[in-house]
């Protein structure tokens, strides 16, 4: 297996066992975190804007 395709995971399972894991593929399963930590932010603020958004127009 080429190590490049290995280093660069796709997913991470929550609460997977990390033993087998170096320390580089470690740190490319924390970068996918942090990337799908802002992804779910961003989920989370548009939530919010929307909401602003029904509650104004629905104001009497």
């Amino acid at each position: 297996m080429d190590e490049e395709e290995r280093v660069k995971p796709t997913h991470h399972e929550v609460g997977a066992v990390l033993d087998g894991l170096s320390v580089e593929e470690l740190e490319a399963r924390i970068a996918l975190l942090e990337e799908e930590i802002v992804r779910l932010r961003g989920a989370i603020a548009a939530r919010g804007d929307s909401r602003k958004a029904a509650e104004a127009a629905f104001k009497i």
